[in-house]
């Protein structure tokens, strides 16, 4: 199981001082998180030009953004970011995506879609753009919700055959668990042993010897041996990725205790 934290405070050196300090403690992982205007949350800072400082202080630590809704964003914008930040972290990026979350202003109240067929269906069209973009040969669409004349993009993105990209999927939903089994991972909205379980099974079957993560997240204790105890039934289930995330009640000191005190200790 390999290991991350997501940044959810400090302004953007901070979040690169905390992802340099996430690397030399061991992390596998250190993610950040894509919102534009949600109440209460007074400093809100740009998940693409944070993760950009990051890549800069880093050198072997996976990083993303939990996670992206791309039914706010242009995918051929979104498909330039992630290229570029793929390029500047020398291949160390992964694209987490969902529907996103309505209290986001960004949503309704500036005018785009809270339907949540039509983000469920930008999402797989965004998807299949990000996916033609990133191939470097002449790409165009045509779908309910964009259309777009061939063009090229290149470069293309460091990792082939293209930039990971984790779906959040709600087990046991088939269309969303369908949705997310088709690229390289899943963020099941579940942290119950036996539902992950059940979800590496149908991994297992469906993609025999190949690549895909299943991403849990939570909190856990400072205390590593605490830490690896708390999440080993998950491990043992099946999941391959834990994501350490304080949404409630962090701050720049307690991330960098947790941040210092190491990831779980769990074997395999």
């Amino acid at each position: 199981m390999k290991l991350g934290i997501v940044i959810t405070c400090g302004d953007p050196r901070t979040a690169a001082d905390l992802a340099a300090e996430a690397e030399a403690a061991g992390w596998d992982g250190a993610f950040y998180w894509d919102a534009i205007a949600i109440p209460g949350l007074a400093d809100i800072y740009d998940p693409w030009v944070v993760m950009a400082a990051m890549a800069m202080r880093t050198e072997r630590v996976t990083l993303g953004a939990i996670l992206s809704p791309p039914s706010r964003r242009r995918p051929w914008k979104l498909a330039r970011e992630t290229m570029t930040l793929d390029r500047l972290s020398n291949g160390r990026l992964v694209v987490p995506v969902g529907l996103g979350a309505l209290d986001d202003l960004a949503f309704g109240n500036v005018g785009e879609s809270t339907d949540t067929r039509a983000r469920a269906e930008m999402l797989d069209e965004s998807l299949a753009i990000l996916e033609g973009l990133w191939s470097g040969e002449p790409f165009g669409f045509e779908g309910r919700h964009y259309r777009f004349e061939p063009m090229t993009f290149r470069p293309m993105p460091v990792q082939r055959p293209r930039i990971p990209i984790w779906v959040v999927g709600v087990w046991p939903k088939e269309r969303s668990v369908a949705r997310a089994l088709r690229f390289d991972g899943i963020l099941p909205e579940t942290n119950e042993p036996e539902q992950i379980r059940a979800l590496a099974e149908r991994v297992a079957r469906e993609r025999p010897g190949q690549p895909f993560e299943i991403v849990v997240e939570g909190k856990t204790p400072d205390d590593p041996v605490e830490a690896g105890a708390a999440i080993a039934p998950l491990a043992e289930a099946g999941a391959t990725w834990w994501t350490e995330a304080d949404w409630s009640d962090a701050t720049v000191e307690s991330l960098r205790r947790r941040i210092a005190a190491g990831p779980p200790a769990v074997s395999g």
